[in-house]
């Protein structure tokens, strides 16, 4: 299939979801974790929850860059807006995510920050050259897609000789999550749920491919798909991931052949591994302390690390406790299970990540009407 809307053709879906009525057995129940927020929201916004059999269920991962990040890394980049007087660039999803004391982003902004919303790295890399008498942070964030682009904007500011750029590095690795959701005692202690296999991430596995997949399937007997965002392609994914269980496999297989390939990028990764290094442990909202799962600048880039220029210390803080954002990646909750959804937590109101963020679940539940469902008390006109 060449064109998008042959990745959309109702009919075929139709013949897929038969496959699967036919295919998964009676007798047991298939859980699956789709990892990335694109495919979380193409299973609320394509209704494919209701073509699969009942006893195929989806669960929502923590698979979103912005819903995935701690408080306490937002604090950092209002720090430096308000209390340092840089200019602090950064992509337009992470302006709105609450942080402490009230704030995010956008409200340090009006507060007199000067913070900017950025397309790319290299925009905030152009902004540093107009302001030259101004220190230029770029707030990155993102899993292996944005994390090539942030290591060409540091190489270039590097070779430029840009003296008043820096990046406040949060780029989170995929795999390592993935691991800690499967065995971690401190995910455990917070509330798991059985998978069987995972849909694997598309626009992520374009850069590492599909190889870094291999250990799940091998180590803990976890099937793994990885799929594109069309939802014929998550349903053809659910397809391959039902037989897999069902012959007793456990193997990566690749539904997004179009784009993705075993060994991945390897330019895109020659230059990741050029500017940055693994961190020993890393925060993630949701997953508590993730051991070897985000980077972190290489010291013959220092001074192009936002936090050693400035001297920034992290500090955890906690989540607002209406929130169920946490329980909510690690899917152990639905979007529709936190009391606050839909009523005062809105995306014009978002109290969590996962309603800010495009890819987030909750974001995916309430633009797509998935939250209709909810029990309504007559005499409020309020969910229950």
């Amino acid at each position: 299939m060449k064109y998008i809307d042959e990745f959309r053709d109702g009919g075929v879906a139709q013949k897929i979801a038969t496959r699967l009525r036919d295919e998964a057995l009676p007798e047991r129940q298939y859980s699956f974790m789709e990892f990335c927020g694109g495919h979380t929201h193409a299973i609320s916004r394509y209704g494919i929850t209701e073509l699969l059999p009942a006893n195929v269920r989806m669960i929502h991962g923590p698979g979103c860059p912005v819903c995935v990040l701690p408080i306490g890394r937002i604090d950092l980049a209002i720090q430096l807006a308000l209390d340092k007087g840089a200019i602090v660039c950064t992509y337009g999803d992470t302006m709105r995510v609450p942080a402490s004391d009230s704030l995010s982003l956008v409200r340090a902004k009006a507060r007199g920050g000067d913070i900017r919303m950025v397309y790319s790295a290299t925009d905030a890399l152009q902004i540093a050259r107009q302001n030259p008498g101004r220190e230029v942070v770029f707030f990155a964030i993102g899993f292996e897609t944005t994390t090539p682009p942030t290591a060409l904007a540091i190489r270039n500011a590097h070779r430029e000789g840009l003296a008043n750029f820096s990046v406040l590095c949060c780029h989170v690795l995929t795999p390592s999550a993935i691991t800690h959701i499967l065995e971690s005692p401190e995910v455990r202690q917070y509330g798991t749920v059985p998978i069987d296999g995972f849909v694997g991430p598309a626009h992520v596995s374009i850069v590492i491919g599909s190889a870094p997949y291999e250990h799940f399937a091998q180590e803990y007997r976890k099937p793994v798909v990885i799929a594109g965002f069309e939802p014929l392609d998550v349903m053809q994914a659910v397809l391959m991931l039902v037989r897999q269980v069902n012959e007793g496999r456990s193997e990566v297989e690749n539904e997004f052949t179009r784009a993705v390939t075993s060994e991945g990028n390897l330019t895109a990764q020659a230059l990741v591994s050029e500017v940055f290094e693994l961190r020993t442990s890393f925060e993630w909202r949701g997953l508590g302390e993730v051991p070897y799962s985000a980077l972190k600048i290489r010291p013959a880039f220092a001074s192009f690390d936002a936090e050693r220029r400035f001297g920034l210390g992290y500090q955890p803080v906690a989540d607002n406790k209406a929130c169920e954002c946490g329980a909510i990646l690690r899917g152990v909750k639905k979007p529709t299970d936190c009391k606050i959804f839909g009523t005062v937590c809105t995306p014009e109101n978002p109290m969590g990540s996962c309603m800010v963020s495009s890819e987030g679940a909750c974001a995916a539940h309430y633009s797509y009407g998935r939250f209709r469902d909810i029990p309504v008390r007559v005499e409020t006109g309020v969910a229950a």
